[in-house]
This record gives C-alpha cells, sequence and structure tokens, in this order.
C-alpha cells in the first residue's frame, strides 16, 4: 500500500472514530432527554411542616443560621421524626419508621453521644429507639479530604431514607475553593439521587450579622442546588425559629417557634400566636395566654389581639422610602411582634396598606416590595407683603419737588 492510500486510510480511522464518539454522547444524551409524556416518579416528600409538604427524597435540603442559633436542634427534630409521627408543627409522611444516617464532622465524639442519649433518645423514647435503623458517625477526627469518600460509602451501605450532613464546611480544606466547591456538590446530589434519600447539609451564615447567605463559595453552591433552604434563630427569651427562606416547590410562610424545657425536649413557644388548623384565632383563654410583644400589644378585642401596627411598621421599616422584599418585611414583622402565623401579619398587613402606613412597589429585578412612603412636608407658602395702609402713607416724610433746580440749556 503506497503512502498516500495510508494517509487516506488513516483519515478515515480518525474521523471514523470521532464520528462513534459523537453518536455515543448522542445516545446517552437521549436518556436525559425530558418529555411531557415521559413517565417519572412524583417527588416523595419525608415530613410535612404546617401542612405543607417538605424534605423530598433525591434532594439536597440546606439548614442555615448564625453560630449556635438551634440548627444541630432542628436537625435532632427531623431526626426523632423519623420515629415518631408527629413533633411540634411537623409531621412524618410515611406510615414507616425512617433509617437515620447522621454524619457529623464538627463536634467531638462526647458531645455527639450526649445528644443521641440526652435529647434525641428521650424524644423518641427508649423502647422505640432501634439502633440499626439509627446510624450515628462522627469523623472529625479524619482527614478532610477522607471524609466525602466515606460519606459516600456510608450512603451506598446503609441506604438511608435521611442524612444529616453536620456539616458540610468540613468536606472542603477551603469554603472559598470554588471549583471543590462543584465537585462536592455533585457528589452529594448524585449520591441523593442514586440512592433516593434526603441529604440535610448544615452550613453556618456569614458572620456580619445582616448577611444571612450561607458562607462561602460552597454557601453559593449549595443555596443554588438545594431543593429547600431553611433559616434558624434564637431571639433573646431563648425561643428557638425555623422558618423557610428558598424552595421550589411548597411556600411555607409560616415560622415554627419553639422552647426547650429543663428536659431538653422542646415545645412550642408560648411567646406567639401558633395556629396550626389554619387561618383560625384562638379560642378564650389560650389566645390571651400568649405574650405577644407588649410594645405593641394595645388590648384585645375578644379572642384577637389588637396591635399597634403604625408603630410596627414603623419599627420594621425604620427609613422612608426603601425598597424591602415582602418576605422580608414579613419576617421583621413577625419577629419583631413575636407573631407564629400569617393570619395576624396579613390582617395587620392589611390595615398598613389601606392606611398608607406602607405602600406597594417593584425593585430593579421586579420582585414585590413594600416601603414606607415619605410623610407629607408642609407646602411652602409665598409669602405676599401686605399693603401699605393709609396711615403708612401718611407717616412718610413729603419730599418737595420744586426744590430741584430746572435742568440747564445744552450749548450750540
Amino acid at each position: 500500500m503506497n503512502e498516500t492510500a495510508l494517509s487516506l486510510l488513516s483519515e478515515n480511522l480518525m474521523y471514523a472514530g470521532q464520528d462513534q464518539v459523537k453518536m455515543d454522547r448522542l445516545s446517552r444524551l437521549k436518556g436525559h432527554r425530558i418529555t411531557s409524556g415521559k413517565e417519572l416518579p412524583p417527588v416523595q416528600f419525608l415530613f410535612e411542616l404546617f401542612g405543607k409538604p417538605c424534605f423530598p427524597r433525591g434532594e439536597l435540603v440546606a439548614l442555615t443560621g448564625k453560630p449556635k442559633s438551634g440548627k444541630t436542634f432542628v436537625s435532632s427534630i427531623l431526626m426523632t421524626l423519623a420515629y415518631r409521627r408527629t413533633l411540634l408543627s411537623m409531621k412524618r409522611l410515611e406510615e414507616e419508621p425512617l433509617r437515620v444516617l447522621w454524619y457529623d464532622t464538627e463536634q467531638s465524639d462526647v458531645s455527639t453521644q450526649d445528644i443521641l442519649k440526652n435529647r434525641i433518645i428521650p424524644m423518641i423514647g427508649e423502647e422505640a429507639y432501634d439502633e440499626d435503623q439509627f446510624l450515628v458517625f462522627n469523623v472529625r477526627q479524619e482527614p478532610w479530604g477522607e471524609r466525602m469518600s466515606l460519606l459516600e460509602a456510608a450512603i451506598e451501605e446503609y441506604a438511608p431514607d435521611l442524612v444529616i450532613l453536620d456539616g458540610i464546611r468540613d468536606l472542603v480544606n477551603d469554603i472559598n475553593d470554588g471549583s471543590l466547591a462543584q465537585e462536592v456538590l455533585e457528589q452529594l446530589m448524585h449520591l441523593a439521587t442514586e440512592q433516593n434519600c434526603c441529604i440535610v447539609s448544615i452550613l453556618h451564615q456569614n458572620k456580619n450579622a445582616e448577611d444571612k447567605n450561607l458562607r462561602g463559595w460552597i454557601g453559593t453552591e449549595l443555596t443554588h442546588k438545594a431543593f429547600e433552604v431553611y433559616e434558624c434563630r434564637k431571639d433573646p427569651d431563648r425561643v428557638f425559629t425555623i422558618s423557610q427562606q428558598l424552595t421550589r416547590k411548597h411556600d411555607i410562610q409560616d415560622t415554627l417557634r419553639y422552647v426547650v424545657d429543663e428536659q431538653g425536649i422542646p415545645q412550642l413557644a408560648s411567646g406567639g400566636v401558633n395556629l396550626q388548623d389554619g387561618d383560625k384565632p384562638l379560642a378564650g383563654d389560650e389566645a390571651k395566654s400568649t405574650r405577644l410583644n407588649e410594645k405593641y400589644l394595645q388590648g384585645w378585642d375578644g379572642k384577637m389581639p389588637v396591635l399597634d401596627y403604625q408603630l410596627l411598621f414603623a419599627d420594621a421599616l425604620p427609613d422612608e422610602g426603601v425598597m424591602t422584599p415582602a418576605k422580608e418585611l414579613q419576617e421583621s414583622i413577625m419577629e419583631l411582634a413575636h407573631l407564629t402565623s400569617t393570619y395576624l401579619y396579613n390582617s395587620l398587613h392589611r390595615k398598613a396598606l389601606k392606611a398608607q402606613v406602607i405602600a406597594e412597589g417593584r425593585n430593579e429585578f421586579g420582585h414585590l416590595c413594600y416601603y414606607r412612603p415619605p410623610r407629607d412636608k408642609p407646602q411652602t407658602q409665598t409669602v405676599v407683603p401686605p399693603p401699605v395702609s393709609a396711615t403708612v402713607k401718611q407717616q412718610l416724610p413729603e419730599f418737595d419737588f420744586s426744590s430741584i433746580p430746572p435742568p440747564r440749556e445744552a450749548p450750540f
């Protein structure tokens, strides 16, 4: 075979190889195609909060907050719900108990065990607790580079329904490494999908008190990839709250408020109005026993509290004309007044709009916002001097025009 023929054969083989690679890619891509008629399983949710499904299988959920704001306690509530059907305002949707995998990267072995023995098991009940269904691993002593692979092995081996990853920050050595953050999130999404489990990832918010964004580049990636994002808070009265910040499906507007009793068991907070059976006011003494913020509480109209909504919205929007997103305004009002349901908030909001205490607008992104309109300023009046009266004219000295000499004639 001559040199020209060999060259042509080599070129044809090269193109043939490229065509095969392309065909393989197209074949793989077709498997990912979504059509309106493609049969897909419905989203399965593990829990329900205020009657709304939440924490789906096959997805990531983010749990965030400032340090010591109750993130680990909320994760304990979720793990307890794997055994108990209901707790506080949450409910497990599936009949059978769930298998839990708690993967702790932050605390010491002693702290993890203490939470298990003195918080979670008492909430579950010793007779119901099954150690084979409740898998706890503390990997703080492991190098950061090994923690992801160990988590992957644990999920594949034990096939949990619910994974608590406390915390995701310790799967990377640098929270601002964008490439590593993306790699970790892709691995977690793959695990959640392949194992059909819900992976709850715990991560702190930024240190600035006003900044609620999740910390670092990994926080940005988690926010983008998570199906839901929940925020934990603790107020000065040691009342803990959990509220949904972002979701792709069911919007949960109510905020869950709870306190921890002397035995370490969570109880619904009495520092607000907890409406769990729809938008209905509480009845009788039960309603009046709640502790709304006395700064705004003016009294009671039967079963309903009367709040100074003008002062309340002025405190929530201290600067006139500044656009505030609707969700942020609601959170601020409910926190200031110690509300735990949207029922009272919606009533106050309608009154504030009608009285023009607040006004509606849109920000540069087209999102619904509210602002406090500037107060009416007094109109500037043009001062017109009063006419000079005859009396004043008489007081003016008269000028003798006869004293003016005649003008000289111009010489020619």
